[in-house]
Formats: C-alpha cells, sequence, structure tokens
C-alpha cells in the first residue's frame, strides 16, 4: 500500500468550451473547445517535492485542480491516495466579508475538521500567519501577501497527505518566504507530498526533487529542476545556463 504514488494521472485529457465574437453573445455558434490539458501522464512519488512551471495558460492550475478533484478530466483518470489540500492564489475559496478567524474556521469545516479541532489549531494559525491584529479583521482588507500567509497557515495546520500550492509561495515578504520553505520541507518530512506551481525558479531549484514542464497543455518535459528549467528557457528560444 505504502508504495502506491501519491497521485497518478493517466492519459488525462479537459476541454472547456468557449465562445467567441458578438454572436456567442446573443446565441451564435460556439467555437472550438479549448484545449486545456491533453495527454497528461504523471505519477507523484509519497514524500516528493514536484515543481510545475510553465507560461501562462500552459495548463498548470488546470492540472492540479484535476489533481485535486475540482475538475473532473474529460478523458483518462486521476486518482489520489490520502487528503488532498489546494492552496490557490490570493486565499481562493476564502469569503471576503468574513474575518481571517471566520475564514479559518470555515475552510476546516469544508475539510472535515471539528469546531473543537479548529479553536484548538487556531493559536497555531495565527501564530504562523503572524496576523495577530489583523485576525478578526475583514478579509477584503487583506493584502495579497496576508491572504497568502493565511491560506498556506490554515492547510498546512490540518496537515494534508497531500498540498497543492497554486502561485502562492512568490507572494509575500522574504523572511515569510523562508518561513513557507521550512514549512513545506517540514511537511514532506513527515512523509508529506507536495505539488507546487510558481514562477520562483530559485525557490523550486531549493525544495523541489523533480520538475515539470508545461506548454500548451501538454507535459513537454520532467526530470532534475535545473535541467527542467533549461529546458524551459530553451522552449522559449533562450540560452540560458542555470546555475546552481
Amino acid at each position: 500500500m505504502t508504495d502506491l504514488p501519491a497521485l497518478q494521472l493517466r492519459n488525462v485529457g479537459l476541454t472547456f468550451p468557449r465562445r467567441r465574437g458578438v454572436r456567442a453573445l446573443f446565441g451564435g455558434r460556439q467555437s472550438t473547445d479549448f484545449v486545456a490539458l491533453e495527454g497528461i501522464d504523471l505519477e507523484v512519488k509519497r514524500g516528493e517535492v514536484l515543481g510545475v512551471i510553465g507560461r501562462n495558460g500552459s495548463g498548470k492550475s488546470t492540472m492540479l485542480r484535476v489533481m485535486a478533484g475540482v475538475f473532473s478530466p474529460d478523458v483518462g483518470e486521476a486518482k489520489a491516495s490520502g487528503r488532498v489540500s489546494l492552496l490557490a492564489s490570493l486565499g481562493t475559496g476564502f469569503a471576503g466579508h468574513l474575518t481571517g478567524r471566520e475564514n479559518a474556521m470555515l475552510y476546516g469545516s469544508v475539510l472535515g475538521r471539528s469546531r473543537e479541532q479548529m479553536l484548538d489549531l487556531m493559536n497555531g494559525i495565527i501564530e504562523f500567519s503572524e496576523l495577530h491584529d489583523f485576525i478578526d479583521e475583514p478579509l477584503r482588507t487583506y493584502s495579497s501577501g496576508m491572504r497568502a500567509r493565511l491560506g498556506l497557515a490554515v492547510v498546512s495546520a490540518l496537515d494534508p497527505d497531500i498540498l497543492l500550492i497554486d502561485e502562492v509561495l512568490g507572494v509575500g515578504d522574504p523572511v515569510f518566504k523562508e518561513k513557507s520553505k521550512k514549512k513545506i520541507l517540514d511537511m514532506v518530512g513527515g512523509a508529506g507530498t507536495v505539488v507546487l506551481v510558481s514562477h520562483s525558479f530559485g525557490l523550486m531549484t531549493s525544495i523541489c526533487d523533480r520538475i515539470v514542464h508545461m506548454k500548451g497543455g501538454h507535459i513537454d518535459f520532467v526530470g532534475e529542476p535545473q535541467e527542467a528549467i533549461s529546458a524551459y528557457y530553451r522552449s522559449e528560444g533562450v540560452d540560458l545556463e542555470v546555475s546552481a
């Protein structure tokens, strides 16, 4: 059982309908569907930190949402072995009119934690997020960095087996980035699994075991971090050596 991968994607494909032009606004003929993912085959090992890179629109965030069960693939299958939590950019899933504390309680309940469990975790969430003076303020008053800190604090406190992080760790001050990095490594040390989408190649190189380069809804390359980043630059026509 322990030899099973944490995540498996087999021949995953996903399309989204789209309409173009004025005719579409008035019920005109729908244009060709947008292919978001096609032929995705990927296994993520237990205890692995897997990075995902690529240009905007390459399918990175969509693939994470398939892993999380937010999107169901049109073809192929996606399997997860364990509890999955998705932490998306700017605290997606949080409510702007609720306070930071209320959002933490709500998110915990969505993931199956009781009120008592969340109350026990709350001091740790506040301490890690460094939101002592703001935890009872509405989320709409938070900066993007504050939302990211709250999101990571809540999700990591819930101790998921598999943590999916989409464009969050690049937000915030350098001290919190280091704190976030340590938290992720601590999770992996506890047999957790992390999949990380980020444009911060320095961070990816320092914590990822492998990196996936995506292009046009496909996996273009999977391998050692520096090789994957070099493959990304080559695909963009940039001759750039990645230093250690």
